[in-house]
């Protein structure tokens, strides 16, 4: 059995500390997989500035990570899927409180992962790109199709028209541009927001739009394009993002949904447990109350989400293997490789908590 080590998170508030970790076998729907290529999160690094009030289950040390892309080295008694020397991505889900289990984090050489949120990649396709899909697209596919949030249609080869129109806030991130991808192959036209220098490649995407969100009068442009249009809903991503599409929902025919991919609170700037906490009770309250008043209905999206339901195998086997070989979808936002080892993963969680836009930090094994 080979060894393994880790990218440890010893205690709360402390940086990551490599050192040795077990390997597990999989158990019966549970793959292996040896990680090449590791891609961060705003989660993690917010996991790791804000433990006391998020992610309170979680027994230190810990291995975090949900975005990993490797080989298959070992495969549970009921998975058909897959088989040792597979090429694969997958979402490491150690962090859910269900799981809670630094044997399937994605922060180290060899990790657990479900069998049904993992997917194979083509030889085309790089460890590299591939690492950047896992979280991104798990989140934009729970908001969209899940029944408790969007409930619009599955994605597939040739999807038929809807004739409605899906608002994406935020189409230049990660859940973004997971977003726009899936909505235009489950048939829905979209409309979504960025700067203006990330216009092209949404458009690329299959955007019909893109307005500039710093723009003042981008509310009203997007009420006045709704105003003929049925509304399929909105994904909102990015901070402030969530009261913008909750206004923009009430003055739209169709859906008046908002999923909400972002959380009311920031952590960007420094973290205090007390405020966190009020500022992120109040700001989901105040949202909820505006929303109500207004006819909206606002839920906040859990990347995980799709694993309890119907969405994991749509997306995961039905969908992405398929789309990712004929190259109908593409593994975005653009990686940038900043380290070559586990140990290069903190410095990338810094470099991440500064803020980057429409690329996705990644770090090879």
């Amino acid at each position: 059995m080979p060894s393994n080590r880790a990218a440890w998170i010893p205690a709360r508030n402390a940086p990551l500390e490599v050192g040795p970790a077990p390997i597990t076998a999989p158990g019966p729907d549970q793959v292996l997989i040896r990680n090449q290529a590791i891609a961060v999160n705003p989660l993690e690094w917010i996991i790791q500035v804000a433990g006391r009030v998020a992610y309170t289950w979680l027994k230190y040390p810990f291995v975090l990570g949900a975005d990993v892309a490797g080989e298959v080295v070992e495969v549970g008694s009921a998975v058909t899927r897959f088989r040792a020397g597979d090429r694969v991505l997958g979402l490491a889900v150690g962090t859910d409180k269900d799981a809670n289990s630094s044997a399937q984090g994605g922060f180290q050489q060899y990790t657990l992962l479900s069998e049904r949120l993992t997917s194979p990649i083509p030889d085309s396709l790089s460890y590299v790109d591939a690492s950047v899909l896992p979280l991104g697209l798990s989140t934009a596919a729970s908001a969209l199709f899940q029944a408790d949030h969007l409930a619009l249609n599955h994605p597939g080869a040739h999807p038929a028209p809807t004739g409605e129109t899906l608002l994406v806030w935020g189409g230049s991130t990660s859940v973004g541009s997971n977003a726009v991808q899936l909505a235009v192959a489950a048939g829905y036209d979209v409309v979504t927001t960025a700067s203006p220098r990330n216009a092209g490649w949404l458009t690329d995407l299959g955007a019909g739009q893109v307005l500039d969100y710093r723009s003042p009068t981008v509310e009203a442009d997007l009420i006045g394009i709704f105003g003929t249009r049925k509304f399929a809903g909105a994904l909102a991503v990015g901070p402030g993002s969530a009261a913008a599409c909750v206004r923009i929902a009430a003055a739209s025919p169709g859906n008046r949904f908002v999923s909400m991919a972002t959380a009311p609170v920031t952590f960007e700037n420094g973290f205090s447990p007390p405020r966190t906490a009020a500022g992120m009770v109040g700001g989901m309250v105040g949202l909820q109350l505006s929303a109500r008043r207004r006819g909206v209905r606002i839920r906040f999206v859990i990347g995980s989400d799709l694993k309890k339901n119907e969405v994991a195998d749509a997306i995961f086997r039905d969908f992405l293997p398929d789309a990712l070989a004929e190259g109908r979808y593409r593994a975005l936002p653009q990686a940038s490789v900043v380290g070559s080892s586990l140990a290069d993963l903190q410095a990338a969680l810094d470099l991440q908590r500064k803020g980057v836009s429409a690329t996705k930090l990644v770090v090879t094994l």
